[in-house]
């Protein structure tokens, strides 16, 4: 008998911050694919992989919150690391995006590399390639994914920050 080694995916952790930020355990796939755009089996698959990880409870539609916030504290930086890259034209992300651009004042601007882009800064990778289109319509998907990157990217100080802005998010609803 085969076994199906689970592998957790970058776009895994993107699909889990949507399903928290659409605010409901109601959601389809089709539609999340959607405004993600992605595709319907690219959601089927990492709905079974976060599943299997225990990150979605065993309906497949609840995120376990609490392992959640522990994989992106603990684990997001050494599953999917990024380092600043070169200078061009995005979209602001992690301490440079809110809601930590209000509170980190900084000279350095991380953006998500966009021809739509208004802002130039260094280059970060995002964790799924449709995230820029994604969050146009989503501002608290677009925060997510900012403290998200923060923990990938992010010293010590960011990092803490951002965490405790992930846990008032996802832990306390606020």
């Amino acid at each position: 008998m085969k076994q199906i080694q689970y592998t957790m995916k970058p776009q895994d952790v993107v699909i889990l911050l949507k399903i928290i930020a659409t605010g409901s355990d109601q959601w389809q796939q089709q539609s999340l694919a959607d405004e993600l755009k992605m595709s319907q089996s690219e959601v089927s698959q990492s709905v079974a992989r976060s599943r299997f990880a225990g990150l979605l409870d065993g309906s497949g539609k609840k995120v376990m919150r609490l392992a959640f916030m522990d994989f992106l504290q603990y684990g997001l930086a050494y599953a999917f690391p990024q380092k600043p890259g070169s200078m061009v034209r995005g979209v602001p992300t992690a301490y440079s995006a809110p809601p930590l651009n209000a509170i980190i004042q900084s000279n350095e601007l991380l953006v998500w590399p966009s021809a739509k882009g208004k802002y130039r800064g260094q280059s970060i990778l995002p964790l799924y390639p449709t995230v820029v289109d994604a969050v146009d319509k989503d501002t608290k998907l677009y925060q997510l994914l900012a403290l998200a990157d923060t923990l990938r990217v992010g010293k010590a100080r960011e990092k803490e920050l951002a965490i405790s802005e992930l846990k008032k998010l996802l832990l306390h609803g606020e």
